[in-house]
């Protein structure tokens, strides 16, 4: 049995919607799930101690990176574009990319 009065114990509906989702779902991946969820409570339970203590900016690195955002769409073709032009230095003037770089940067952040 486990300790429901431990704080990253879930709550019966989403251990209900996971039991669910193994019936339909690989459980590998129904697993992963649970324990990301788990990941995620004990992360904000440990960067709102920190933030208790004062350190709200050490707990937001600590957020940024245990959980790194997915860089936008923009951010990829931008960094891409970056690479290109560095394989190209040595071929071009760097100009040719100007305009899809220019194009690039006016799309909004995701």
């Amino acid at each position: 049995m486990t300790n429901q009065n431990h704080p990253i114990t879930p709550p019966p509906d989403l251990v209900e919607k996971w039991a669910d989702e193994l019936a339909w779902s690989m459980d590998q991946v129904v697993f992963t799930r649970a324990v990301q969820w788990g990941a995620d409570q004990e992360l904000e339970a440990c960067c709102k101690c920190l933030t208790l203590l004062g350190c709200s900016g050490t707990a937001a690195e600590v957020r940024a990176a245990r959980r790194p955002k997915t860089p936008s769409l923009k951010e990829q073709a931008l960094e891409q574009l970056r690479e290109v032009n560095a394989r190209l230095q040595f071929y071009t003037t760097g100009g040719e990319t100007a305009t899809i770089r220019k194009a690039l940067e006016t799309l909004p952040n995701d």
